[in-house]
């Protein structure tokens, strides 16, 4: 090979490669080409690279070989190349070499160096097999690798692979808090306790409940993060450049599905639409609202669980968390809530990666480039919940308690008791009954025994706060006193035997 071809040999340690800017020297050490090389120079800022991304390096890798096996049916690839290529991303998926796929993920161009860094790799790879040596003396990155193909359309098509296995994931994760929160709920299911609306003292309910609400909560965020991963089996491959299909040969795009398919056990599908696959980005908006509403669930219930467990003695102090580590640097004793804490950290991420995304997703004209930040923020998103809820469940969820007295304290304390009062007679009634116990510093049963609404086992009754809790019981009760007051109210209130004052 002449020094102006492609690759070329130029010493044991080094190889020629050329491309439309020039040729450039390439270390033989590695597998890269040209186009990296440069890619690395221009774009080294994060210190993230296209292999740090869970699967999706993998993905490009595995449309390649799907690529080369649809080539290879429809006419454009010899066997010979074809295999070569699929051997190559075999190797690479069998002994992934993280240093090989170095373009940053921070790069221009709408992912073409993260595209050409694979399609170099996989093209060394193939040619040493072929040759005994780097250098594309048979299988070149783009002529044959990228054959029926283009950046435009792999990259999101990859992306979308990668991003199905990683809601795949999240799925049984978040499936596991769900069932951890339903142990919880069964064990607190008799613990009574005080709600609290704006902060102010409200209905007594059970701990149980209070962890039902978010427990169904996030069975809806894993419905959801089901759609969203159904949405990554739409692809815009075979769309090539514009959503021409452009360059790819009669049958080749039935055949890359197929091959796809096969290779991945996804049942893939192209969009219905080519030119609305890579102008619009709007789908990542929809899978990072998922994420961005999985996150504020975790975040909401981490805050009360902060509020619940506050004190110990100066504070709600309803339930305790586990103790993970010391708390303070200078005062013994105390204890965080560094679990919630962290979760509510990762939510405050996932939110920045969302506000990121939705900049990102505006795209302009007939191509989104932006798509590598897009990549970027969703799956660090995804990566973040994922690592970050197994850790709530075994060092929060699991070992939390409850400080039963407590609850129930507070709960018979409540002058929002006083609603008892009001389904049985009236509002303003109930209402003198709450700043009569208010103002004497009363619990409301006493205050409506001391103004005669009640006797003392009425309102033992009514005001046992566990029936505030249970609609069947609560409405059975109500009923019965409901009916004594209108019998009363008649002056029809037969013999006395209920022992009431009113």
């Amino acid at each position: 090979m002449n020094e102006t071809s492609p690759g070329s040999a130029s010493s044991a340690g080094q190889r020629i490669e050329t491309d439309a800017l020039g040729s450039r020297p390439i270390d033989n050490a590695h597998y890269y080409g040209i186009q990296t090389v440069r890619a690395r120079e221009n774009f080294s800022i994060s210190g993230r690279t296209i292999a740090d991304i869970p699967g999706f390096t993998e993905s490009v890798i595995r449309i390649k070989q799907a690529a080369a096996l649809a080539n290879l049916a429809a006419g454009g690839l010899p066997k010979e190349i074809a295999e070569a290529i699929v051997a190559a991303g075999d190797h690479c998926l069998e002994n992934f070499e993280q240093s090989e796929f170095c373009v940053d993920i921070y790069h221009g161009g709408g992912g073409t160096a993260a595209n050409m860094n694979v399609n170099e790799v996989l093209a060394n790879r193939a040619n040493e097999a072929l040759t005994g040596r780097k250098g594309y003396d048979r299988v070149h990155p783009n002529t044959d690798v990228n054959m029926a193909q283009s950046t435009n359309d792999v990259i999101p098509s990859a992306m979308k692979l990668a991003v199905h296995g990683l809601l795949t994931q999240l799925e049984g994760t978040v499936s596991g808090l769900i069932e951890a929160l339903v142990v919880k709920e069964a064990e607190f299911a008799g613990v009574i306790k005080l709600s609290r609306t704006c902060f102010q003292d409200a209905l007594p309910i059970t701990l149980g409940q209070q962890l039902s609400g978010y427990r169904h909560g996030f069975q809806r965020a894993l419905h959801e993060l089901g759609i969203m991963r159904k949405k990554c089996l739409r692809l815009p491959l075979g769309a090539t450049a514009v959503g021409t299909e452009f360059g790819a040969l009669a049958g080749y795009k039935t055949r890359v599905y197929a091959e796809l398919g096969r290779i991945t056990g996804l049942a893939l599908k192209p969009d219905e639409n080519f030119f609305d696959g890579l102008q619009n980005a709007d789908q990542w908006v929809s899978i990072s609202g998922a994420l961005k509403s999985l996150a504020l669930s975790i975040a909401k219930m981490c805050a009360d669980l902060r509020l619940m467990s506050s004190g110990p003695r100066a504070g709600f102090s309803e339930i305790t968390l586990p103790a993970v580590q010391p708390g303070s640097s200078i005062m013994p004793g105390k204890i965080n809530p560094v679990i919630p804490e962290m979760a509510i950290q990762v939510h405050f991420r996932v939110l920045g990666n969302d506000a990121t995304v939705t900049r990102a997703c505006e795209g302009e004209l007939d191509l989104n480039v932006w798509e590598s930040i897009i990549l970027n923020a969703v799956t660090e998103s995804i990566v973040l919940l994922d690592r970050t809820i197994p850790l709530l469940i075994s060092k929060c969820i699991a070992g939390l308690t409850a400080n039963e007295a407590t609850c129930r304290d507070a709960a018979e304390g409540s002058l929002a008791l006083s609603t008892a009062i009001a389904a049985i007679f009236d509002y303003p009634k109930a209402g003198s009954v709450a700043r009569f116990a208010a103002q004497r510093g009363l619990r409301i049963k006493d205050a409506a025994v001391q103004m005669a609404l009640l006797s003392w086992q009425e309102a033992e009754e009514l005001f046992e706060v566990s029936l505030f809790a249970d609609p069947l019981r609560y409405q059975t009760v109500i009923q019965k006193y409901r009916l004594l007051a209108q019998q009363h109210a008649l002056g029809d209130s037969s013999d006395g035997t209920t022992g009431s004052t009113w």
